[in-house]
């Protein structure tokens, strides 16, 4: 008896899931992110004590406790490694298939085109997802192992608050940091189905945020600059305080989802409509 044709049946998840993990990028990608916190561990056993100064930069309590290594681990990353990573992900799932000259052949299957789309963008969506949460607790582990597991030291002031009242608002540094890389997200998937290059789709989206850091520190802007994509991104610092504030980071994820869900309809805009000649 011969199976009806079912469009909810093409392209499984754990189809793309295995065929995305193979790739040598993901592998490579999520190595580095696995092995940078040890690396950095190295260079602050090498290097010299910080100086005792007044005003304590996170980069000065780096090595004060597992915790304050993560946040700095964190700090140092966001702005580039975990971007690359999330526009990796993300601008490669749909540009490479056309690079190949395999994205046809996958709609020839035949899979919906609205279908193909949801599939690669979730399972894009979910390492890039793995390697925001992957950086920052594979830090946590390799700070604890290196400097031990203390209370938390605030920069600027160098309160400290104990570590088991800091420990649940990691989860929130690490949620804020995967909503403020949604913009990433979005904008390499939509250039992702835009062109046939991933290295354009992954660079455009690289590029933006460069753009935007560029811009953020032109102090001329004002308030402008709280509309770029990349203004509230240290607002996670916030829940490391004594006093938690939410306000920076309610609105730099409200900027984040709402640029994430434009491009996003965009993209899918633009696939329906697409020649696939490639």
């Amino acid at each position: 008896m011969t199976t009806a044709y079912a469009p909810r049946r093409t392209l499984p998840l754990r189809v793309e899931i295995v065929r995305q993990f193979k790739r040598r990028r993901t592998l490579v990608m999520f190595g580095l992110l696995l092995a940078l916190p040890w690396i950095l561990v190295v260079a602050f056993s090498l290097g010299p004590a910080p100086a005792q100064q007044n005003s304590l930069r996170i980069s000065d309590l780096a090595t004060q406790g597992g915790l304050n290594f993560a946040a700095f681990t964190l700090s140092v990353s966001a702005t580039l490694l975990l971007v690359v990573a999330v526009a990796l992900f993300c601008g490669d799932t749909v540009a490479s298939e056309a690079n190949w000259s395999s994205l046809r052949y996958l709609l020839a299957a035949p899979v919906p085109r609205d279908r193909l789309l949801r599939q690669k963008l979730v399972v894009a969506l979910g390492y890039s997802a793995a390697a925001v949460i992957a950086l920052p607790l594979m830090a946590l582990l390799a700070g604890t192992v290196a400097f031990g597991w203390n209370d938390v030291r605030l920069p600027g002031s160098g309160e400290t608050i104990s570590a088991s009242a800091v420990l649940p608002r990691f989860a929130i540094v690490i949620g804020y940091a995967l909503v403020s890389q949604l913009v990433v997200a979005a904008l390499a998937f939509l250039l992702s189905v835009s062109t046939d290059s991933p290295l354009g789709a992954v660079g455009g989206a690289v590029g933006l945020v460069i753009v935007s850091n560029i811009l953020q520190a032109v102090e001329a802007l004002g308030s402008i600059r709280e509309f770029l994509p990349t203004f509230w991104n240290t607002a996670w610092l916030d829940a490391l305080v004594p006093a938690l504030d939410w306000s920076g980071m309610i609105k730099g994820a409200a900027l984040s989802v709402t640029y994430a869900a434009i491009l996003l309809a965009l993209a899918f805009r633009r696939f329906r409509k697409k020649d696939i000649v490639s």
